[in-house]
């Protein structure tokens, strides 16, 4: 049984649902970034109880399939920046099309008309996010960062950087108060 989960944004999240589960004793298959898999078909008060169980920690079961296609879009854009910092050897509409076998003008008319932004500006935030990241960390140059986020320039980086924060990224790392946002608000 395949089950879509709110809010599951990274490898933490990953582990409290399988330690929600284990408590629970439902042996799970497989659990990644939004979706787990069941080794059994759950009934309805099993599923509840679940939910109720990953609703303590933010989480939630998505029923809806609209709704199940914005979280797979979503944490496949997570994984794709925050923890497989791949290349697209496409463009992103190709990447996501392929990924979850559906038409891209699709997935973005419905991304769109839900988040009300683009899955484009989606992106871009996620991969600030992670420049914020790199750059609180103060292991990386600039230009050690734009290389490893696949930007084409320093400069590239450094305008979509302050386009999105209003902050240049030098400015940003001298901040007293660093302005993070949690994957899940991004």
């Amino acid at each position: 049984m395949k089950l879509y989960i709110k809010n599951m944004v990274c490898s933490r999240c990953i582990l409290v649902v399988k330690d929600v589960l284990e408590k629970l004793d439902y042996p799970a298959q497989n659990v990644s970034l939004g979706e787990v898999d069941l080794n059994k078909e759950l009934k309805a008060t099993e599923k509840e109880t679940l939910n109720q169980a990953l609703q303590t920690f933010g989480f939630e079961i998505i029923d809806d399939k609209n709704s199940r296609l914005i979280e797979q879009i979503k944490s496949s854009i997570i994984a794709l920046v925050h923890q497989h910092n791949i290349e697209l050897k496409s463009n992103l509409s190709d990447y996501l099309s392929s990924k979850l076998q559906q038409d891209y003008h699709s997935l973005s008319n419905l991304f769109s008309e839900v988040e009300g932004t683009t899955i484009e500006k989606y992106f871009i935030a996620q991969k600030i996010e992670k420049v914020k990241e790199l750059l609180i960390y103060d292991e990386l140059s600039l230009s050690e960062i734009a290389h490893q986020l696949h930007y084409s320039s320093v400069a590239y980086l450094s305008n979509q950087f302050k386009k999105v924060t209003g902050f240049t990224p030098t400015y940003f790392k001298n901040m007293k108060t660093r302005k993070r946002k949690p994957l899940d608000e991004v």
